[in-house]
């Protein structure tokens, strides 16, 4: 359902973390494998895959991340429902053949508000890195000068934002207008055995997002994390 009250919507999240756990930024890919294998036949939303084995496009429910080292799952809307119903069945992890057993798991559900802030602005920083660019857009940041180069990445990283907001229903007003001014740098990554162009960094916004969630390219397997604390 699609809403364009000007009320911020209230969206469902659940945060699962394993805390006693250490894992590198670049095993988020091998956690959603993990858990995407475990639970295959309990929902699309954990791996992205339908029965049939087609792809499943729309905004992922369910990401896979590693913050500061810990790894972390973020579960949106039916999503989060899925990683509360979940939770009590998880005890071991095995990441690329080694095997963790879980001492201690912290589960938080909250109800979030998202959409335009009309009270102020916020600021965000990435955690890790964003991956904004698709390969028309990397073609013109490369051919542009420093200051073309930030305006690009804000109309891009705005652009995420309502993406993010499309995935969980919710469409702005016309009279509604997201605003975002950022300072991102540069940082080389590899992706798939390939290397890419990624960006740290923070940016200020009217648009109100949930704290871990992600925004850009490969949000499932951890790319693009925000925090807001």
């Amino acid at each position: 359902m699609e809403t364009t009250d000007t009320k911020p919507h209230t969206i469902q999240t659940t945060t699962l973390r394993f805390p006693d756990l250490r894992l590198q930024q670049r095993e988020a890919a091998q956690l959603r494998g993990y858990f995407g294998n475990l639970f295959r036949e309990h929902s699309p939303l954990l791996h992205n895959h339908y029965e049939d084995g087609s792809l499943r496009y729309g905004y992922p429910l369910v990401q896979y991340k590693v913050i500061k080292g810990v790894p972390t799952l973020l579960g949106l809307e039916e999503g989060a429902g899925l990683l509360t119903e979940l939770f009590l069945q998880v005890r071991e992890l095995d990441i690329a053949g080694t095997h963790y057993t879980i001492q201690g798991k912290d589960l938080r559900q909250e109800k979030v508000a998202i959409g335009v802030d009309p009270a102020g602005l916020h600021q965000y920083t990435f955690v890790n890195p964003w991956l904004g660019l698709n390969e028309a857009n990397y073609q013109k940041y490369k051919k542009t000068s420093p200051q073309e180069q930030q305006k690009l990445l804000q109309r891009v990283l705005t652009g995420n934002i309502l993406s993010f907001y499309k995935g969980m229903a919710l469409r702005l007003s016309p009279d509604e207008r997201i605003l975002l001014t950022a300072k991102l740098s540069p940082k080389r990554i590899n992706f798939k055995n390939q290397e890419m162009l990624g960006f740290t960094g923070e940016f200020t916004t009217n648009a109100l997002l949930p704290s871990a969630v992600g925004l850009g390219k490969a949000v499932s397997r951890g790319f693009g994390v925000v925090s807001n604390g």
